[in-house]
């Protein structure tokens, strides 16, 4: 009788490591000790950690030297939790040795190289996966079921939080998770200006970039950052027939944002996300770092 596969072939275990050690990293370390049951994500195991700080164990794991993460044949997969500035190489070292890739947003900070990177990935068969949390969390989940069959007239959302560091990236990167909430919310964009203020004595930035839908509905973007300033996301959309001016409070779900998260990327390396949905994902995390691009392009222009 030949040989068939089963459906549980491809079900195997696969060795992690997480690499960058700051929130996110210890967070994915708790999620790979303790992954959901039953889940995609219960077939990820972790096996080191990566820092370029000297630590000892973390909640019993080991940290291992860069070179030993790219060489070890058990490991095959990598969460990238670095500095944004950081994320290029990492992923492309990782994918080069052969290992797939979940890695937090933004991917890069430039369009192009994410194009490379996915067309690195796709040559060697292996899943690149960015984050996006902030799709999964309950207020957003809430404010797409109550904007659905809406049509938008014009829309503002503005995000404040505290001072950035260098190694975040220019603001229309560093904010790529609000940037994405507009692209999934409304579509496509176009971008129509931007306007910069910074105030780098005083670690103080806001941009603002005006776009467009692809109904010509205008869309404002503001990222503001500084010492003291509320991390509050304000929101003003409206629509033919009501405007939003807070964002809903939908329901928390059991399973964490990173939980969730991690299953979907498991669900990738067991190839269950259909090819379709693929690619729509991907379509929609390149035109967002196009877009990022764009708005940075345009600002530095300004100031040139």
């Amino acid at each position: 009788m030949p040989f068939m596969k089963s459906a549980n072939w491809l079900r195997i275990m696969r060795g992690s490591v997480v690499v960058g050690l700051g929130i996110a990293g210890c967070v994915r370390l708790r999620e790979l000790l303790a992954p959901l049951p039953a889940s995609a994500a219960d077939k990820l195991t972790i096996k080191g950690f990566v820092s370029r700080r000297s630590l000892e164990d973390q909640q019993g794991v080991k940290q291992i030297p860069m070179t030993e993460a790219l060489s070890r044949d058990d490991i095959q997969v990598a969460f990238i939790c670095t500095e944004n500035t950081n994320h290029e190489e990492h992923i492309r070292q990782f994918l080069e040795a052969g290992k797939h890739v979940c890695v937090e947003y933004p991917m890069t900070l430039s369009y192009a190289s994410a194009v490379d990177l996915w067309d690195l990935a796709q040559e060697k068969g292996l899943v690149l996966h960015e984050e996006h949390i902030e799709l999964l969390t309950p207020d957003f989940k809430q404010l797409k079921k109550d904007i659905a069959g809406k049509t938008l007239e014009e829309g503002t959302l503005h995000f404040t939080g505290g001072s950035l560091k260098p190694d975040f990236g220019f603001p229309s990167f560093s904010g790529i998770a609000r940037l994405t909430w507009l692209v999934d919310l409304f579509g496509n964009l176009t971008v129509t200006s931007v306007s910069l203020v910074e105030e780098k004595e005083n670690k103080y930035i806001k941009m603002t970039a005006h776009l467009l839908t692809q109904q010509q509905k205008p869309l404002t973007w503001m990222e503001e950052r500084g010492p003291g300033l509320g991390r509050a996301k304000h929101v003003n959309f409206r629509f033919q027939d009501v405007t939003i001016t807070e964002l809903p409070a939908g329901r928390r779900e059991p399973v964490g944002l990173f939980m969730q998260d991690m299953v979907l990327f498991g669900q990738k390396l067991q190839g269950d996300v259909p090819a379709e949905e693929l690619q729509a994902e991907k379509n929609r995390i390149l035109h967002c770092l196009e877009l990022a691009d764009r708005i940075r392009q345009l600002s530095e222009s300004r100031q040139a």
